[in-house]
């Protein structure tokens, strides 16, 4: 467990370390539903691929160690709780995390970004303004709406979107995958007929193997190429 000041307080960012015990960092933004089943599992996983990952807990302010059920009641309570976030103060939290895993010893200076849902969002917001040195996106709702930002970005990016996710309409990633066409360092996968949180494997309503699979394989690929462990 590692602890992240920021300049309204302090809050807990749990690390995953690889067998060797070091190598380059990536700051793990979590989904509405908070440091759960899942996102311990994609921390392990990228863990196990050399990378050392770090969790800072986004909503520590509203509900301190928030983590819900992936169902219908856990989804409108972490609506609610995610509605009181302030976006601006998580970005700031995120790359306060970043800062933090550039200092340990344990990693070589560097550290990206890596967000589903609400940290979809907040990885490609960290990536404008501040300066990690990879950005990976899963279809994060905000994203399509906030085109301009992708000009203030100079790190590999990734963007990862389902086809017919109903949380984000697909106008709205299409224009986003023409500009990324003409941006350096950017690539988009949509997987057509995949919906929104589709690599949550303890999501039920959610996942979706195939798409799933596919995304991570891309996304596994992106990172040894422009990101390697």
């Amino acid at each position: 467990m590692t602890e992240v000041t920021v300049a309204d307080g302090s809050f807990d960012a749990p690390l995953w370390l690889p067998e060797s015990g070091s190598g380059p960092g990536l700051v793990l933004i979590q989904e509405i539903f908070g440091l759960d089943d899942y996102l311990k599992s994609v921390a392990a996983e990228l863990a196990a691929l050399g990378y050392v990952v770090a969790v800072p807990e986004l909503f520590w302010r509203i509900a301190p160690g928030w983590s819900a059920t992936h169902d219908e009641a856990g989804i409108s309570a972490s609506m609610e709780v995610s509605g009181k976030l302030d976006p601006a103060r998580a970005v700031t939290d995120v790359l306060a995390t970043l800062a933090m895993l550039r200092s340990l010893p344990e990693t070589d200076g560097r550290a990206g970004v890596f967000g589903f849902c609400l940290g979809g969002s907040m990885a490609y917001a960290a990536a404008a303004e501040g300066d990690p040195d990879v950005a990976v996106s899963y279809y994060g709702s905000t994203v399509p709406g906030q085109l301009p930002l992708l000009d203030k970005i100079t790190c590999p990016i990734q963007f990862q979107f389902g086809g017919a996710d109903p949380y984000i309409p697909v106008e709205g990633v299409r224009k986003l995958a023409d500009a990324v066409a003409t941006h350096e360092g950017a690539e988009i996968h949509i997987h057509e007929g995949a919906g929104h949180a589709f690599h949550n494997h303890v999501a039920p309503m959610f996942h979706q193997p195939e798409p799933a699979a596919a995304a991570w394989a891309l996304t596994l690929e992106f990172l040894q190429r422009t990101y390697p462990a």
